[in-house]
């Protein structure tokens, strides 16, 4: 029973960051950066501690009395996997939600998968290491779905190259409006890198969950107080590079620029802010079930990847190109969800 809710809380999490990024494309008038760290205010100040309020006793206490090592290095993977949810928010900005969540989160799936057991394996913490998965036969399985899951990601990237050549820049800018290949696959290459890094953040903060449950918390909803503090993390990094960009390009005025519908403005960027942040207060819970293993996090991705390519075909991002790209798109995703249930069955051998 506890697997059954695992992946219907990894389900309900993927649709909501598969479908997050749905209401940024209502917001009129303002820059993508005005836009972005609006939404990012409730995704990862707002709502996150509304949620510990909601279901942690005395959040802000266990984080105030956590070690400061654990604090430390909560936050500072928060910060770097702030960098992957910057640069995720420019994958989807420039290759769409199909091609740009496909590839990013396919390589979020890979790091996020072997993080936590190379740092048990520097740190000496207990659990699976990374020199336990190499020796395993269940380990030995995983590689192999990380493996095909590479050979996804290419399929991916050789149809955006094709769509690239097939499409004229109007075609290709008629439903992306600021698409190039070449900056989508640097941003996305480096946000699954650094997003990845939220995982980690979650096996660095283990302690402040294990002091909420002993506190009276429901086990479900003990990820929550780790979730803010990656979050602030997260949010520095997003809040300066924003800030970068308002001074830069001079959009310091779109908050309260009158020629917008601010308020229509501010209530999408709500929208897509809380639809974010539902995907981590599912996962978390998905997680409570399911165990913070690969099969867990690649779970978790390929939910995001199914319902990110049914919005990018409703959106119609692939439009005009040849039944040719077409398949091998389709194709690459197919090789990325056969990657997933490869590493889910090398996780369950034990």
């Amino acid at each position: 029973m506890g697997s059954i809710l695992g992946l219907f809380f990894h389900s309900l999490g993927g649709f909501a960051s598969g479908s997050f990024y749905i209401p940024y494309r209502k917001i009129q008038v303002w820059s993508w950066e005005s836009a972005w760290i609006v939404g990012g205010v409730f995704s990862w100040l707002i709502v996150p501690i509304l949620a510990a309020w909601l279901t942690i006793p005395d959040f802000m206490q266990i984080i105030q009395d956590i070690d400061s090592d654990t604090f430390f290095w909560t936050f500072v993977f928060g910060v770097l996997w702030g960098i992957g949810g910057l640069t995720f928010g420019l994958a989807m900005r420039y290759l769409g939600m199909s091609l740009g969540m496909s590839i990013a989160l396919s390589l979020c799936s890979i790091f996020g998968a072997l993080v936590p057991p190379i740092y048990r394996e520097i740190a000496g913490v207990s659990g699976d290491t990374i020199s336990h998965i190499v020796g395993s036969t269940g380990g030995q399985v995983v590689l192999l779905g990380i493996l095909v899951c590479v050979f996804g990601i290419f399929l991916c990237g050789k149809a955006g190259m094709m769509k690239e050549g097939e499409l004229s820049q109007e075609q290709k800018q008629e439903t992306i409006k600021e698409f190039s290949l070449t900056k989508g696959l640097i941003v996305a290459t480096i946000s699954g890198l650094c997003s990845a890094c939220f995982n980690f953040g979650i096996e660095a903060g283990k302690d402040m969950a294990d002091v909420a449950v002993a506190k009276g918390c429901d086990p479900l909803f003990q990820n929550n107080v780790i979730f803010i503090v990656v979050l602030w993390g997260g949010f520095l990094t997003n809040f300066v590079y924003c800030m970068y960009l308002n001074f830069s390009n001079k959009t310091f005025g779109d908050y309260l620029n009158a020629a917008s519908p601010l308020r229509m403005n501010y209530l999408f960027a709500a929208v897509a802010g809380t639809t974010w942040f539902l995907q981590f207060f599912f996962y978390g819970m998905g997680e409570s079930k399911l165990g913070n293993g690969a099969s867990s996090w690649i779970l978790h991705m390929a939910t995001i990847i199914i319902t990110s390519n049914f919005w990018g075909l409703y959106f119609k991002e692939w439009k005009g190109v040849s039944p040719k790209t077409m398949r091998t798109v389709i194709a690459g995703i197919v090789v990325i969800l056969i990657s997933v249930i490869i590493v889910g069955i090398g996780n369950s051998i034990h």
